[in-house]
């Protein structure tokens, strides 16, 4: 039997229309869709009739399929000649763990593509009115996975390279982590008053963006409810957002 393609699509931050052509062409085409929990699911609308959709998705703490299920899952279904689409949240190469399955499935020599999405550390800053980067303000800009802690031997962070290096830095999955964060971005020489911005639910109808500096930001989030899934910005660009935002400002468009 002839194997199937697997499709490593990035499904974008949130917003149904980020997604790429290509990307709901892949979806489109698929006998078998394995999405993710932060998809925005309108997608699935798209699927073809009769396609199997199969929800991989992970809450912290509680995984609805362990990676190595997922890995098998993709395997068997492209050995039985089927189409896959494996749909992920964002860009499948950030933080999404594309790298891993891409391996898996050129050991079996299954064939794949990897089709890039749009980034939530750069999509939710830009729909709050925060460009990541800007020629007055910031020509670095670092993408860091937010939830290691050092006491859990999970941080591998060059935390002063990061604080001193970097003008803007976005890191994802670390809202529960917001307090470590500050704390070791200030210890290894960020000024505590550097501009922050936690944004939840980045790029759909019920975003939530709080912004302070590192000093306040925990206590701003604490007031305002917002928890994950949660982007933190900081850098001095967080200051363009009150020029700048447009998102869910009165008489913008929202379609």
């Amino acid at each position: 039997m002839e194997k199937g393609t697997v499709y490593l699509v990035g499904a974008g931050p949130g917003d149904i229309r980020l997604i790429t052509v290509y990307g709901l062409d892949c979806i489109k085409r698929a006998d078998v869709i394995a999405y993710d929990r932060l998809i925005n699911t309108e997608l699935l609308g798209y699927a073809k009739e009769g396609a199997e959709l199969v929800y991989v998705g992970k809450l912290p703490g509680r995984h609805a399929l362990i990676q190595e299920e997922i890995h098998d899952l993709l395997v068997e279904k492209a050995l039985s000649g089927k189409t896959v689409t494996r749909l992920k949240g964002g860009d499948p190469c950030v933080f999404g763990r594309g790298g891993e399955e891409a391996e898996v499935l050129a050991a079996h020599g299954i064939p794949f593509e990897i089709v890039p999405g749009v980034t939530s550390g750069i999509a939710a800053p830009a729909y709050a009115g925060i460009p990541v980067t800007h020629r007055d303000h910031a020509t670095t800009f670092t993408i860091v996975t937010g939830h290691g802690k050092k006491e859990r031997g999970m941080d591998g962070i060059q935390w002063d390279s990061l604080a001193k290096g970097s003008d803007t830095i976005a890191f994802y999955m670390g809202i529960s982590n917001l307090s470590y964060i500050c704390k070791e971005l200030i210890g290894h020489g960020k000024n505590a008053a550097t501009p922050a911005a936690v944004i939840q639910w980045g790029t759909m109808e019920k975003q939530q963006v709080v912004t302070g500096v590192l000093s306040t930001i925990e206590e701003e989030v604490q007031q305002s409810g917002i928890t994950h899934p949660a982007i933190i910005i900081v850098g001095e660009v967080v200051r363009l957002r009150e020029k700048i935002q447009w998102f869910q400002k009165e008489g913008a468009a929202v379609v």
